[in-house]
Formats: structure tokens, C-alpha cells, sequence
């Protein structure tokens, strides 16, 4: 719901449909960024610094990956749009290679969604599910990491987002390397 006000409220200060359109992309990458990371991290830092927070986080990624799933919902409305509104600016602000590498991340965010419900688990079985989640993770992952380095050029806040991306990184291995530490 929070998400979809916050799309509304963008709809209505922009001077224009086009501008509508972007701002709600704009919106969407940010908060499927801080939504994904959160998810992406969860265990990370339980392994790195248990405490009551990271534990209620590690809780909450189930419903942290479906609100990043939703989040990343609204973006994919935000782009047809656009490509509907003003296709030559579509066209200008990306080319096929993201088209392609981007419907593979959402295929792979429907599939993930799709498999974060018990009986879904269940049904697909733990070691194809942790597969899944995996590979998942990580492809949307660099999805970011590309993302956000191929606009450094575009201001400091693409800065930002490449150091969460990062961020998220150094966690996942700074943390298997302290599991590794404690096991050996």
C-alpha cells in the first residue's frame, strides 16, 4: 500500500504523463533497491552481528522479497508507460541487451515470488528452492550493480546506489568468511 501511494504521489507532482512515468521508475529502483537489499542481506548480518533487529530481519525476508516483488511490479508498469508514452525515449534510455537482461531478472523475481510461500516450497522441494534463490539473488543483484554503474555519470546519487550495491556484497562475504572462521 505504501508503495503504491508513494507511486500516486509522484503521478501527481509531475508536470506530465512522460515525467509521471519516470518519476515512478525513479521511485521503484530506489525502493526495490533498499527492499531487495534488506532481503539480500538478512542472514548476513544475523551471521555478523546477531541481535534482536537482524534476527526480526532475518524473520521478515520472506515478506521483505514479496514487498521488493511488488515494488519492482510497479517499475515494470512505470517503463511500459513510458515506452507506450514516448517510445523514442525509451529507446534512448536503453537498448536491447537491458531489455533481455531485464526480463530475465523479472522472470526470475516471478519465479522467486512464486516460491516464497510455504506450500510452494513444499512443492518444488529445499535444495531446488535454495537454487533458485540463489542464482536468483545474485543475478538480481548484478542487475543493480550494472544498473547503478552504467548512470555513475549521471550524479552523485547513482554513487549512492552503487556503494549499497557493494555494501551488500562486502556483507554476504564478509559474513561467509566468518562462518568459515568459526567452522575451521
Amino acid at each position: 500500500m505504501v508503495l503504491l501511494l508513494l507511486s500516486a504521489v509522484m503521478v501527481q507532482m509531475a508536470p506530465d504523463p512522460v515525467h509521471q512515468a519516470r518519476w515512478v521508475i525513479q521511485l521503484t529502483a530506489w525502493t526495490s533497491l533498499l527492499l531487495f537489499g534488506l532481503a539480500f542481506t538478512a542472514s548476513s548480518l544475523v551471521r555478523l552481528s546477531s541481535s534482536p533487529a537482524t534476527r526480526w530481519l532475518r524473520r521478515q525476508r520472506r515478506y521483505l522479497g514479496v514487498s521488493f516483488a511488488v515494488s519492482h511490479l510497479i517499475h515494470l508498469f512505470g517503463i511500459i508507460a513510458l515506452m507506450d508514452l514516448d517510445f523514442a525515449l525509451f529507446q534512448q534510455l536503453t537498448n536491447r541487451m537491458t531489455v533481455i537482461a531485464g526480463g530475465g531478472a523479472y522472470l526470475l523475481i516471478l519465479a522467486m515470488t512464486l516460491t516464497s510461500f510455504d506450500r510452494m516450497v513444499r512443492l518444488l522441494g529445499p535444495t531446488a528452492w535454495g537454487w533458485l534463490h540463489l542464482i536468483g539473488g545474485w543475478y538480481i543483484w548484478a542487475s543493480f550493480a550494472v544498473s547503478m554503474g552504467k548512470r555513475l555519470g549521471q550524479g552523485p546519487l547513482y554513487w549512492l546506489g552503487l556503494g549499497v550495491v557493494l555494501s551488500m556484497l562486502a556483507l554476504r562475504l564478509l559474513s561467509r568468511r566468518a562462518a568459515t572462521a568459526t567452522v575451521t
